[in-house]
């Protein structure tokens, strides 16, 4: 059994952060493990107040699982603080996890800032030059390299901005533009494109955390990056097709919609 470890926020709706992570590891069929770095009271529509975690106990979550447990890759998201950025870079100078996948995560879908602006920098410096690849969106992307996005073009040109920051290679996810969600892959020498079709819903609750963490999973398992993120895209996509509607605002994605549909035809056709 393969291991992966995300170090990200709580999110009490179930649709996004730790909780999305670890159904993102089953559902890839890795053994999942977390780190709390932060509290949210969030549901559907709202983030209503966040707690940060002390970086004392995020230290010793980190040591806890790293000490007993072998980690085959770690998913970064929500970190918050520069204080939370500060202590994770340490630690993983200490544990050197083979793969890293960082979702710099900034806004929540309500539009809550989730990452302290004094927080971005760390990043940055402290981060960023730790990941096997960096997963942005376009509004995210657009805050890292100070530059606006709005063409194909302008999407390579962030790319290698990022690569020169220090990520090993970049995942820009191309959702925010007009038409399909096109997003690009940047391994330092070559770009992909991974071309999709827009699916018309409201429940996108919860995707970049769960992309990010199928990739990671598909990384411990020994997949290459790109095919990795290729399995990871294709697996995202069925879930937002089949996402589901709980809730007044957005809506989470379908974790789990491949195996419900396996349990449930078994089901019906052991009654018949």
């Amino acid at each position: 059994m393969k291991t992966a470890l995300t170090i990200a926020g709580s999110d009490s709706g179930g649709g996004a952060g730790i909780q999305a992570d670890l159904k993102a590891f089953a559902a890839q069929g890795v053994y999942g493990m977390s780190v709390i770095t932060a509290i949210t009271a969030q549901n559907t529509t709202e983030v209503r107040s966040v707690q940060n975690i002390k970086t004392s106990i995020i230290k010793d979550q980190i040591e806890a699982v790293f000490d007993d447990i072998q980690v085959d890759a770690v998913k970064i998201g929500m970190l918050s603080s520069s204080d939370t950025v500060e202590i994770i870079a340490q630690a993983f100078e200490i544990y050197k996890p083979r793969f890293i996948v960082l979702d710099p995560v900034m806004v929540s879908k309500a539009g809550h800032h989730l990452l302290q602006e004094e927080a971005i920098l760390a990043l940055k410096d402290k981060m960023i030059p730790l990941a096997t690849i960096i997963t942005p969106n376009i509004p995210e992307a657009e805050v890292l390299t100070n530059n606006q996005i709005k063409t194909e073009a302008d999407m390579e040109h962030a790319c290698m901005k990022m690569r020169e920051m220090g990520a090993k290679s970049v995942l820009l996810k191309g959702g925010h533009l007009n038409g399909d969600p096109n997003d690009l892959y940047f391994d330092g020498t070559d770009f992909y494109w991974l071309n999709g079709k827009r699916i018309h819903t409201q429940n996108t609750h919860g995707t970049g955390c769960t992309l990010s963490s199928a990739i990671a999973a598909n990384l411990a398992k020994g997949a290459a990056s790109f095919e990795a993120i290729r399995i990871a895209k294709d697996y995202i996509t069925t879930a937002i097709a089949h996402s589901l509607d709980i809730g007044h605002g957005h809506g989470p994605v379908h974790h789990f919609y491949e195996l419900y549909k396996h349990a449930n035809y078994h089901l019906f056709n052991n009654r018949n």
